[in-house]
């Protein structure tokens, strides 16, 4: 468990020397800005209820469907970058550890900074239905379900973008190829029949599937949703650990 630990802690030491810390809360304060300046007079919500859902839907409109598949491929990418130049796999691997640990202790990583942005997003809707004057106090419950089930939707994206970063020695390949797999999103999301089953789509389709949406892949039920997402990630992490355990470095 202490050598678990050291590898997170060295994988964090690497990411400190580099803007990724900029990139985890870039998006939040975007979402910030859009909370605030949204005029929620313009949608003509009847009560708090009701603001709350617009106001976290406009906001996770650029958080969750565009930014968050983004970031987690950003955050995969960058944590392999110093393995791929100067033999650093290999040097990596003749100190006494598991592949099977450092494999999960980066994942862990990407996991780790993919619940920062969500906690910060989260504060970002508070400050936001503050500032706009929302009544009848914060809904803590439907909130914290709508940003752990988005973090959770992340994590079979980030296990696939992990096995993809890991396989590429380039760093900015795989995170053209994500980019071009995000932008469909705008039309995925809204397909009952593929929405739930593409990884870029599932973060979107998982933050807003608590409310009361009732078009295209928003209308499924959250638990069928992180039932998909679930076994998608086991099958994801699962192939990825395997071709780690196997690949030559």
């Amino acid at each position: 468990m202490k050598g678990f630990v050291r590898l997170i802690a060295s994988e964090r030491l690497k990411l400190s020397k580099s803007f990724i810390w900029i990139l985890v809360l870039l998006s939040p304060l975007v979402s910030l800005a859009i909370g605030i300046f949204l005029s929620l007079e313009s949608f003509g919500a009847a009560s708090p209820a009701e603001e709350y859902s617009i106001l976290v839907s406009s906001m996770a409109a650029f958080h969750a469907m565009l930014f968050l598949p983004i970031l987690t491929g950003i955050l995969s990418a960058f944590v392999c970058r110093y393995e791929h130049t100067g033999g650093g796999w290999k040097q990596l691997l003749t100190l006494p550890v598991s592949r099977t640990s450092l494999y999960l202790a980066k994942f862990s990583v990407v996991a780790i900074l993919l619940a920062v942005t969500q906690l910060l997003f989260l504060g970002a809707v508070v400050v936001s239905a503050a500032y706009q004057g929302i009544d009848g106090g914060v809904p803590w419950r439907t909130l914290l379900i709508g940003v752990g089930s988005g973090w959770l939707a992340c994590l079979p994206l980030a296990a696939l973008q992990l096995l993809v970063s890991v396989s590429w020695s380039s760093f900015a390949a795989p995170l053209v190829i994500n980019v071009m797999l995000t932008i469909p999103n705008m039309l995925i999301v809204n397909s009952e029949r593929f929405g739930p089953y593409y990884p870029w789509a599932q973060p979107m389709l998982a933050m807003l599937s608590f409310g009361d949406e009732t078009f295209g892949a928003f209308a499924l039920p959250l638990e069928n949703l992180l039932i998909t997402v679930m076994g998608s990630f086991i099958l994801f992490l699962a192939i990825g650990l395997l071709y780690f355990k196997r690949k030559e470095m």
